[in-house]
């Protein structure tokens, strides 16, 4: 093997991820970006129709997707769920937490319930998740696990008091389970994006005083687009990151350079 030849470092031919909340913006774009990569991938989301759709999508271009229906909140299912995986495709070498939730209220309208939703999904789900899948990658002595997490993790702003609390949560599960799991060959990083402009947030930016705000924090001036994750995203799966593990790839604009 060429050591200087960079596409092989970056081959993900054959490997399987599994990708969590595939149905929409990111998620979505992930699981089309692997595929068309040659990764076998496994879809997770709640509604199977939008699942079936990403699936055949997937299809079109000669990808191999397998798809669970199911809620990560129920954390009791999620074994079996990576079990059905591992024995769809032999193999789980790749992990990309990317189900997530924000309530984006002001922190003296937080219910109990909105905390619970975002901390259920957004971390707690996403270790268990991950507890599940180790048990394959420690067996094959090798394991990429990729965490959504978001700048918001080491910045602070408005109405996103259980959301920043969350992702700053999941950027010190990132080190912990690094430290951890680094015996067993296994990588664990994560992505932390700025705002980014989809289907899902561009009514959101509609307001033009809240675009030009943020606008105003990132030294870019300008919004992410999913595809500017692509990049780290195949980085941190492929055989280019094997030295990188506990590490969080900012790809916010510059917004936490400030």
């Amino acid at each position: 093997m060429d050591k200087y030849g960079m596409g092989s470092i970056f081959d993900l031919s054959g490997k399987t991820a599994i990708i969590t909340g595939a149905t929409k913006g990111i998620g979505k774009e992930f699981a089309f970006l692997l595929a068309r990569n040659g990764v076998n991938v496994a879809l997770i989301a709640r509604h199977t129709d939008l699942l079936e759709e990403v699936k055949e999508q997937i299809e079109k271009f000669d990808g191999n997707a397998y798809v669970l229906p199911m809620d990560l909140t129920e954390t009791s299912k999620i074994i079996k769920a990576v079990e059905e995986v591992h024995e769809q495709f032999g193999s789980i070498d790749i992990l990309v937490n990317n189900a997530g939730l924000n309530i984006a209220k002001p922190s003296e309208e937080l219910t109990i319930n909105d905390w619970d939703k975002v901390m259920d999904l957004n971390l707690k789900s996403t270790f268990f998740m991950t507890q599940a899948v180790g048990k394959y990658m420690k067996d094959q002595k090798r394991g990429k696990v990729i965490n959504i997490s978001s700048q918001m993790a080491f910045v602070g702003y408005f109405d996103r008091a259980a959301y920043s609390t969350s992702k700053g949560g999941l950027t010190q599960l990132t080190k912990a389970l690094a430290i951890e799991w680094a015996e067993h060959n296994i990588n664990i990083n994560a992505i932390a994006p700025t705002f980014i402009e989809t289907d899902m947030t561009r009514k959101m930016f509609e307001d033009r005083a809240f675009k030009n705000e943020v606008l105003g924090r990132i030294p870019l001036r300008k919004l992410a687009k999913e595809e500017d994750l692509f990049g780290a995203l195949i980085y941190l799966s492929s055989r280019a990151s094997d030295m990188v593990t506990g590490h969080t790839v900012m790809v916010d604009g510059g917004w936490t350079v400030w």
